[in-house]
């Protein structure tokens, strides 16, 4: 469902203290805006409205996080719950970011220097209507590639669907781009971990029947065979 435009998301984004404006700038140094940088640092790709996020974040005061969405539709939303939620356990916000960027483009917003422990996806755009469309997933094998730089050595992917092909075809990007899957399941409720914050997609799919795939993958060295990362030509240094 199409959201509407809420036009006092930029001002009320613009004011807030955890959410990062110009966050390009941050490039290399991501570590050095937390109050205590030298904490793992962990990045959700589309956080969406943050419950997730903020559950996370809040249940891990030793862990720093930065979640990412495309629009400040979302990111607003994700602010407020945020806040919401540090406030009913009277917690301060240091440990948690939220920024608009566009995750084709990432190699705009980290490098090596930010040394990423941990990136969560959850239940992203399949794009299986069209087999072109598919470069566009979170996990596809170009976005992957696009990853590897600024994520540390042994450093893991977190991921979960509802789509049994977009899970498939993730099996195989993951091997195709360095990833070794080291724990997956087609139905993570069946024997569901202690650990699974549930997302408010994953509970809608939950009601309706469908269960929830997840994977976690380990970087390692990239197959003789990968292919090259495909760096859009419009950020390519």
């Amino acid at each position: 469902m199409r959201m509407r435009f809420k036009p006092y998301a930029g001002p009320e984004l613009a004011a807030c203290p955890f959410h990062m404006n110009d966050a390009t700038r941050y490039k290399g140094r991501w570590r050095e805006t937390f109050a205590r940088p030298g904490q793992p640092l962990h990045l959700e790709l589309g956080c969406g409205k943050g419950g997730f996020l903020a559950r996370l974040a809040s249940r891990n005061p030793d862990v720093n996080y930065i979640g990412v969405d495309i629009t400040d539709k979302v990111l607003i939303l994700a602010k407020r719950n945020i806040e919401r939620i540090y406030a009913e356990q009277g917690l301060p916000i240091d440990n948690v970011k939220t920024l608009a960027h566009d995750i084709e483009r990432i190699p705009t917003l980290l490098d090596k220097a930010d040394r990423v422990e941990r990136i969560y996806i959850n239940f992203c755009n399949p794009w299986n209507k069209k087999a072109n469309h598919k470069k566009h997933r979170l996990t596809h094998t170009r976005q992957l590639l696009l990853y590897r730089p600024f994520l540390a050595d042994g450093a893991e992917i977190w991921f979960k669907c509802d789509d049994d092909d977009l899970f498939k075809d993730t099996l195989r990007y993951m091997a195709e781009a360095g990833f070794d899957v080291t724990w997956q399941t087609r139905d993570l409720h069946a024997d569901e971990p202690s650990w699974n914050i549930r997302t408010e997609h994953e509970q809608m799919f939950t009601e309706m029947g469908i269960p929830t795939k997840a994977l976690i993958a380990r970087k390692t060295s990239l197959p003789e065979n990968a292919p090259s990362p495909c760096i859009p030509h419009d950020i390519m240094e």
